[in-house]
């Protein structure tokens, strides 16, 4: 009979395992993730930036990942977001000198979840920074979420339960970056009165060696 109540405990625990939400890659190798939380802690990554940390929506694990495969891609927009006015730099296409970044400086306005399209991409990952207004976004549930349209320029759309889809507000102050597997929709109504925003916004090429 112990055994019995021992044996559903534990397939109690793998159901309920097997239904949780899960937004972004999961890492298995734990002194990894470790490595990663420490390196993003130390502001390493920095290079001179002052303006904002990483959202608490950020996979660090990834961005750890990323940052040191092509670091001085990395420090260069840092460098680049440090140095320029983002309120006063025209909207519009800009060159990171140096590199092959462009930056998008988009003046925006958040509208209704159903007028918004959802998106991952493969080859890059969206690096988003608000410096004026609050951006909502939704982060979809993998386990809930299926493929809509084929993969077609560096991206994919999916149908997905609303009702688990993980809502963010991003504010100047910190920065959001999109890998692969964070499947997501950007500029979504929030709560607050006023929906023009600003936002910088980097496709960084994402390696996968």
């Amino acid at each position: 009979m112990k055994k019995t109540i021992l044996s559903l405990i534990a397939l109690a625990a793998v159901t309920a395992a097997g239904a949780q939400e899960i937004y972004t890659a999961q890492f298995s190798d734990s002194a990894l993730v470790r490595k990663a939380q420490a390196w993003a802690e130390s502001g390493q990554w920095k290079n001179g930036f002052t303006k904002a940390e990483p959202d608490k929506s950020v996979n660090l694990t990834d961005f750890y990942i990323q940052y040191n495969r092509e670091p001085e891609t990395w420090k260069a927009l840092f460098s680049w977001l440090e140095k320029t006015d983002l309120l006063a730099i025209p909207a519009g296409k800009h060159l990171i000198e140096g590199t092959d970044l462009i930056v998008s400086v988009e003046d925006s306005e958040n509208s209704a979840l159903e007028k918004r399209k959802t998106e991952s991409h493969k080859y890059n990952c969206d690096f988003m920074f608000v410096v004026k207004g609050t951006e909502g976004f939704r982060l979809l549930d993998h386990n809930s979420s299926t493929l809509k349209t084929k993969y077609t320029y560096d991206v994919v759309r999916y149908d997905y339960d609303p009702a688990k889809a993980k809502t963010i507000e991003s504010t100047p102050g910190r920065f959001l970056i999109m890998f692969p597997e964070d499947w997501h929709i950007a500029k979504v109504k929030t709560s607050k009165p006023d929906q023009k925003i600003r936002v910088i916004v980097v496709k960084m090429p994402y390696k996968y060696r």
